[in-house]
């Protein structure tokens, strides 16, 4: 076997395991459950995301000895982001909701327990809601759009999210009972709103969206609490609702 080859297959069972990390983002898996996904001696694998690990592209919880994607892969996938299908699909809606309400409007998607920006797009109003930059993540149900996905999970599954993220939510002033009565009143009245949760004196609205069978996506506004009263929220929404509805309801 040449150094070549041994080389690149060095690089396939790195990028295997990366896409593996990548496939159960949300998960935090053991060096044993990539030991037997990867179907590699022990030494191997450690030695594989060992080297992830120092390279960013994977996270090992210093608590639990876990490892998860790093922010390095997030980052080199979110660079084509901006021309992803949805993207695109979505553009010209994000474009004329920051055009109508002057406020910031975001695109994001689910990605494991947690909501992913996709875009974002700044409208007129000289004070913003620059809250969530391209490529971060937040944990569904904290920012309105996660907020928004999660209300369209089954009530075991978003339980399930809770209780894995007990602390994270804790420290925010939110809890399991608290989400769950705002997830029913969400179904009801059909988008997502939260005030001072990610940013004190700014609020925002967010509506969910299933552009396939498989990716549950959102839309949502943010603007500082001042403009955003119950009649201007009513309004948005009803803005909001019709736009998700073109890419998927």
């Amino acid at each position: 076997m040449t150094s070549l080859t041994v080389g690149t297959q060095s690089l396939r069972r790195g990028l295997n395991m990366l896409r593996w990390l990548g496939a159960n983002q949300g998960e935090d898996v053991k060096l044993r459950d990539l030991i037997e996904a990867s179907g590699l001696e022990r030494s191997t694998a450690y030695r594989l995301v060992a080297a992830l690990v120092e390279e960013g592209f994977a996270e090992r919880d210093p608590v639990t000895k876990r490892y998860r994607l790093g922010l390095e892969a997030m980052h080199i996938g979110l660079m084509a982001t901006d021309r992803t299908p949805l993207v695109e699909k979505c553009r010209m809606s994000l474009r004329r909701l920051a055009r109508i309400s002057g406020d910031t409007v975001f695109l994001v998607v689910r990605h494991g327990d947690h909501a992913l920006c996709l875009h974002r797009e700044e409208g007129s109003f000289p004070i913003k809601a620059l809250t969530t930059n391209v490529g971060q993540r937040r944990l569904l149900g904290i920012g309105a759009g996660g907020r928004a996905m999660l209300a369209q999970l089954s009530e075991a599954e978003s339980d399930a999210i809770c209780a894995r993220h007990r602390a994270e939510f804790e420290a925010l002033g939110l809890n399991a009972a608290g989400l769950r009565a705002d997830m029913r009143e969400i179904q009801t009245r059909g988008y997502a709103a939260i005030q001072d949760t990610i940013t004190i004196g700014v609020s925002g609205i967010g509506c969910a969206f299933r552009p396939s069978p498989v990716m549950l996506a959102a839309i949502s506004i943010g603007a500082i609490t001042s403009r955003m009263d119950l009649a201007r929220r009513q309004e948005l929404s009803e803005l909001l609702a019709l736009e998700c509805k073109q890419h998927g309801g």
